[in-house]
């Protein structure tokens, strides 16, 4: 009886899965980025809790200063980046299923949805501007052009790496979504764009609508 245990006991183990390296859970990206990620939140933390103290000893003015701003091409450019982080999203699952085209197309139309941010943005700044208002107006605008403008910047770089992980798709430079090292780059593009994206849906209540 003890022998058959044992040899039962044996076969069990030699059947069970093997957990490969790959298959282990594991962050996605560079550990790296993870850092810049959470140092940019960070920042950015700052920036909202100085604009939400600003606000409580500002009542009046903040109030007055939001019934200028254009919600509306606020409420389209949160649309445009989420769309624009659906698309990142569904092409990161078409890099692991080894779809190259896809994954390019997919990039393409994130980038055409991050433009029109990008469009919007500055035709907001534009009327403002038409308005005589700038930076320097008071302290409600000088906080919307630091954060926005700030923020801009980011996406402006977000584009950039959207680009060149479309261009590396398209050179097969992705082929293998199992190599960690290989894989990690197309992470870790798309946990930025993913960051910028959670910062606007944050940004837009704060300083557009509450």
């Amino acid at each position: 009886m003890a022998n058959n245990s044992l040899s039962s006991t044996d076969a069990l183990i030699a059947n069970a899965p093997v957990c490969r390296p790959h298959e282990l859970k594991r962050l996605p990206g560079d550990l790296a980025m993870w850092f810049f990620i959470l140092a940019e939140l960070t920042v950015f933390a700052i920036f909202f809790i100085g604009f939400a103290i600003a606000e409580n000893l500002n009542l009046v003015m903040f109030a007055e200063g939001k019934t200028q701003l254009h919600k509306v091409a606020g409420l389209i450019n949160t649309i445009a980046l989420i769309t624009s982080s659906y698309f990142v999203a569904i092409s990161l699952h078409a890099m692991r299923a080894g779809n190259n085209q896809q994954a390019v197309i997919r990039l393409g139309l994130a980038l055409m949805f991050a433009s029109v941010y990008i469009v919007l943005k500055l035709w907001e700044y534009q009327a403002l501007f038409a308005q005589g208002i700038d930076i320097e107006t008071n302290t409600f605008f000088t906080l919307y052009f630091l954060i926005t403008a700030f923020h801009f910047m980011h996406i402006l770089l977000g584009m950039v790496i959207l680009a060149y992980m479309a261009k590396n798709a398209y050179q097969g430079k992705y082929n293998d979504p199992r190599s960690e090292n290989e894989f990690s780059g197309f992470e870790s593009g798309a946990c930025y764009w993913h960051m910028v994206d959670l910062l606007w849906i944050i940004l837009f209540p704060l300083i557009y609508v509450i």
